[in-house]
């Protein structure tokens, strides 16, 4: 990230009393400690925003910001640069000023060399702004409206070779170059639409390509199915498995390379009735965890984690269904846990980003590495904090909730639909209720929903019978409350930038359980009720997760048919 100098970024936090100066040098040792930049330890502990900080930049450089999402861009002019050079020297041509200057996007407008550099090589003079790298990344898809097509033809062209092949072992046609090409193409075109996964299924007569695209599968495209044993040969040497392994699963891993960026591939693979099935989780090598703002916590909810995080003792929970962003969440509280004076130890399935300062042990079956006996050698390991990936059986229940009760800040995730239902669940599991009220501090219950594309965000009208259905949802939740609507209601219409979907990454929203004291002695009663819990944490003022959606859908955030296809999955 583009950096300000230090005492002038010191001197404006101080100024507008946003911080003091001893906390900023505590900062800034911690920064420098964790080997991350000031700005986004800043970020991270909610001190500024990235509003803030560009503002900051903008005001200091003396030039204007531009942001990609709602301006037009001049696609005739975007391509007087060409992708390669734009990507690399992180700028685009979006325009130009009634005087005939070009207007540049970029990342560090106060690159004195690279704005040289751009000017020989466009013949132009040009006025730069300053964008976020979001922005420029928006700006990047426009070059790639062709990719879709593109794709198909290469990949087209390369089954073609591969069909005309000679016969090989399942090694050697795995090396060959059409093969390894359709494999490299997958990777890349899926790195560069932003999808968390690719699914390779062997059906009857063709093989179906499947990517999941902000929380979506698509279908990319059908290839035939005589190639689908040199495909899952190269893809078992890319994550270092057995070739000539076809009838149990399979788990690897690998760190791959897609243009300039470096992206972990968390490959699985299963024998099913038609033959192997491939999974493959892509995640960025070098993705920071994001702060509690950034994944979607309002500032009411956010206070309430951070009130619970600080004790000493005891467990907090996030819950709900698989791929939800619970394990984000997870690393967002322990980057800001991560201090010098504490030791964190993780037990996780699968360490998904590795962070510094904290020992993360991997879950291991072979070696009876499970998370009840992984949890028993962490406490003997002088831990201060712990995160137990997912509470999964009585085992590890039981054992995580005495470590809470030990002196421990035990931090895990819980399948649950709910917050208040993380009680029952932990009851069903083993755990006594006085032990569950004595030991729990809060419990958090999210989704994510899909964010609107803010290059083609509209308000409208919505449906009589969808007002109804929020007003239904409303009065199930409270029945007393007064039954508030969103004023106004957005939507994307669809655009290059998003894939005709209106919709562009995603967000989460949240409802947290405090446990109070009332909470606490309601747990333990004999006649305890789910259902007086829930009236009681919303007598507390505990926000639903459909409330927070709607939060959400008024501010254009997201819409609300996606906080209705979250909540009622």
């Amino acid at each position: 990230m583009l950096q300000i100098p230090l005492e002038k970024l010191k001197e404006s936090l101080i100024k507008e009393k946003l911080i003091t100066e001893e906390s900023f040098d505590r900062l800034k040792t911690e920064a420098e400690r964790m080997g991350q930049s000031l700005t986004d330890v800043l970020i991270s502990q909610g001190i500024i925003t990235q509003d803030y900080f560009y503002n900051l930049i903008s005001n200091y450089l003396g030039v204007e910001r531009i942001d990609l999402t709602t301006q037009p861009i001049d696609v005739s002019l975007l391509h007087t640069l060409s992708e390669d050079i734009a990507r690399r020297k992180r700028a685009i041509v979006f325009g130009k000023t009634p005087e005939g200057l070009l207007k540049v996007a970029m990342e560090d407008p106060g690159d004195l060399e690279t704005i040289k550099f751009l000017e020989r090589h466009l013949e132009a003079k040009i006025k730069p702004y300053l964008a976020t790298a979001d922005d420029l990344n928006q700006g990047f898809i426009l070059y790639g409206q062709q990719l879709a097509q593109d794709f198909k033809e290469v990949v087209e062209k390369s089954i073609k070779e591969s069909l005309k092949m000679k016969s090989l072992t399942l090694e050697e046609a795995a090396t060959q170059v059409p093969i390894v090409a359709i494999v490299d193409n997958f990777l890349s075109y899926a790195a560069s639409i932003r999808a968390s996964d690719i699914h390779l299924e062997i059906l009857e007569d063709n093989i179906l390509v499947r990517f999941r695209i902000d929380g979506i599968l698509r279908e990319i495209i059908r290839i035939p199915k005589e190639i689908h044993p040199a495909i899952i040969a190269r893809i078992k040497i890319l994550g270092g498995l057995k070739v000539d392994e076809h009838l149990r699963p399979q788990d690897g891993r690998v760190r791959y390379s897609i243009g300039q960026q470096l992206v972990d591939i968390r490959v699985s693979i299963v024998p099913t009735f038609y033959g192997e099935k491939v999974e493959m989780r892509l995640l960025p090598a070098t993705q920071k965890p994001l702060s509690l703002e950034e994944i979607g916590m309002w500032e009411d909810t956010k206070n309430i984690v951070l009130e619970n995080i600080k004790k000493s003792y005891g467990m907090v929970l996030i819950c709900g269904p698989t791929g939800c962003g619970k394990t984000t969440t997870l690393y967002s509280v322990l980057n800001i846990l991560n201090q010098p004076e504490v030791n964190i130890v993780t037990i996780e399935d699968p360490i998904e980003y590795a962070i510094k300062y904290i020992n993360q042990i991997q879950v291991n079956p072979l070696a009876d590495l499970t998370f009840a006996n992984g949890l028993r050698s962490i406490l003997r390991q002088d831990p201060n904090i712990i995160m137990v990936g997912e509470i999964r059986d009585s085992d590890t229940a039981n054992i995580s909730v005495n470590a809470a009760l030990t002196g421990h800040l035990l931090l895990s995730s819980l399948h649950t639909n709910d917050a208040p239902t993380a009680i029952p669940r932990l009851i069903d599991l083993g755990v006594p209720p006085f032990l569950v009220s004595s030991v729990l501090n809060a419990v958090a219950s999210q989704r994510l929903v899909r964010r609107i594309c803010m290059n083609c965000i509209e308000s409208y009208e919505p449906e009589p019978a969808v007002i109804e259905a929020i007003k239904k949802q409303l009065r199930l939740i409270n029945p007393q409350a007064e039954v508030k609507i969103p004023k106004t209601f957005y939507r994307g219409h669809g655009c290059a930038a998003c894939g005709g979907s209106g919709y562009r990454e995603r967000i989460g929203i949240f409802e947290i359980l405090n446990i109070t004291k009332e909470v606490r002695e309601a747990i333990i009663e004999p006649n305890f009720s789910l259902d007086k819990l829930r009236e009681l944490a919303r007598k507390q003022g505990m926000i639903t997760i459909f409330e927070d959606g709607l939060r959400k859908v008024e501010l254009g955030i997201t819409t609300i048919e996606e906080v209705f296809r979250s909540t009622r999955e």
